[in-house]
């Protein structure tokens, strides 16, 4: 601790030593770089075509934050982002970090309303964003906005490189605010540091095995802590190339994938359930890729085996936007002994498994999965009563439910709030999910809670058909009646043609509670 004492023995004598902390640097990745190696390739933006190589990507980050700092942003100054995925995002993001600015990406998917609340949260000095969304950034009040294409390219071009400030930032500072999903009310911007993103690409980087020959292929969203950090700034960091695709398109992934080109690959499970249901996934030589990796959401098992079935193992993780994100990996020694688990915690982060007096339980028991690291977010912007709600002595609570096997094997059970009680016994409908998932009828589906007059709460199992026209619901909870107990078998089962989903790719189940009419009991 700073001013802290320690007293040392030298020969006899009594020496005082006083241990002082200092901050960790947070050292300037693009710039180390393109001095290494500035012809290196970076970034491959597949939707523009275009290649990037770390020199060029210096300069770039160089002039866009001479740019800001003559539009007045300073350190801690809020830099707003909205636009689909671009290889722009990441000029923005390092240029806020020479500045020691604080990055701010917006979900374009947001209604007027929702982006609303968050630019009154944060309140941005400069809004950057793509020319399809100038109507709403017109709406949004920001004092300076920028649309991409050729005024974002004029406005670097006349900025001079020479005046970018070096990175002064430390790890315990704020790179950036990304807001929570909102699968619950409002978002809650969680503050994510330099720090952060550091142990994120050495956790994950080490777990997977990025090299600074690597090259990812990235297709989640930009605005969302997988699109950046699961690879990209991890290969950024290494001197590796990234491949960001502006949307995901199961033809165009699986064209990469069969490429020869990608080592690494990361998807959320919709990814590969659509992938696996492209007609192209058959012949695809998907081999050819050495790392693959799941998080996100539930990985259902019935997926995971078909993909193992034909000798491609896609090892399930789990991470939180709070976490920057990965907090588990499956072992590729484990991952199919182990299906269904997200593995152990990643090296530099600990975790525990509580129950609601955050006392631990017992091996086997369920509780709420809470964590605690250099990886953990210290909190959520201006949110005084939201950490104090969220944290204990330094532990983050995530909402996770979870158990741990003899082993030390963690097994999501479902989120902590999704858990309903039927009759008196506690459901998880992730469990009821996964037994589903193996009905060879059901494409896709999510089990909800809803108020029933005889049981308190009963199941409604909302499912997209294979083939709406042969579907029969009855026959489902039929097939349920030999597999669980008889308090988990939903009461119903509603079809309809998709399922609500937010940028990681969870069912917006909230969303699915407030549609649905409640059976009558």
């Amino acid at each position: 601790m700073p001013g802290g004492r320690d007293r040392l023995l030298l020969g006899g004598d009594v020496a005082e030593v006083v241990m002082v902390k200092r901050p960790v640097p947070a050292y300037d990745w693009i710039a180390y770089h393109a001095d290494l190696g500035a012809d290196r390739v970076a970034i491959i933006d597949d939707g523009r075509d275009l290649t990037i190589s770390f020199g060029e990507l210096e300069d770039r980050v160089r002039r866009l934050a001479s740019w800001l700092a003559s539009q007045g942003v300073e350190s801690g100054d809020r830099v707003a982002f909205l636009a689909g995925n671009t290889s722009d995002v990441f000029e923005v993001m390092f240029a806020c970090s020479k500045l020691g600015a604080i990055f701010v990406p917006l979900n374009w998917r947001l209604a007027v309303p929702e982006l609303e609340f968050i630019i009154g949260d944060c309140t941005p000095k400069v809004l950057i964003f793509e020319e399809g969304f100038s109507d709403v950034a017109a709406t949004l009040g920001v004092p300076v906005t920028l649309a991409l294409g050729l005024p974002f390219e004029e406005a670097k071009a006349w900025a001079d490189p020479a005046t970018a400030p070096p990175v002064t930032a430390t790890h315990d500072d704020p790179w950036a605010i990304m807001y929570t999903s909102g699968t619950t009310g409002h978002p809650k911007g969680a503050l994510v540091t330099h720090g952060m993103v550091f142990w994120n690409a050495i956790n994950i980087g080490s777990a997977v095995g990025l090299t600074r020959e690597s090259t990812n292929l990235s297709v989640l969203p930009t605005f969302h802590t997988g699109g950046l950090n699961l690879y990209t700034t991890p290969c950024l960091r290494l001197g590796a190339k990234s491949i960001i695709l502006r949307e995901f398109d199961p033809e165009r992934v699986l064209r990469w994938l069969t490429s020869g080109e990608i080592s690494h690959f990361f998807g959320v499970p919709s990814i590969y359930q659509f992938l696996a249901e492209h007609p192209g996934w058959t012949d695809a030589e998907l081999e050819r890729v050495g790392s693959y990796a799941c998080g996100g959401a539930p990985m259902p098992v019935a997926l995971l085996q078909r993909y193992a079935d034909r000798g491609i193992l896609i090892r399930q993780g789990m991470g939180l936007t709070e976490t920057s994100p990965t907090l588990f990996l499956t072992d590729a020694e484990h991952a199919l002994s182990k299906i269904g688990s997200v593995g152990k915690p990643v090296l530099h982060t600990e975790i525990r498994i509580v129950d609601e007096g955050g006392g631990d339980v017992r091996t086997g028991e369920i509780g709420e999965l809470w964590a605690r690291g250099p990886n953990v977010t210290p909190g959520y912007w201006e949110r005084p009563a939201a950490n104090e709600e969220s944290f204990t002595d330094g532990w983050l609570h995530t909402g996770d439910a979870a158990r741990m096997d003899d082993e030390g094997y963690v097994y999501i059970v479902d989120r902590w709030k999704d858990m309903f009680i039927s009759g008196g016994e506690n459901v998880y409908p992730a469990e009821v999910e996964q037994v589903l998932f193996h009905n060879p009828s059901i494409l896709d589906v999510a089990v909800i809670g809803v108020p029933d007059p005889r049981w308190g709460e009963a199941g409604i199992a909302v499912v997209v058909p294979r083939d709406p026209g042969a579907f029969d619901g009855d026959a489902v909870l039929s097939y349920l009646d030999d597999k669980l107990a008889k308090f988990k078998i939903p009461k119903s089962v509603i079809v309809v043609t998709e399922l609500p989903r937010n940028a990681a790719g969870k069912v917006l189940k909230r969303t699915l509670r407030a549609d649905l009419t409640p059976p009558r009991g």
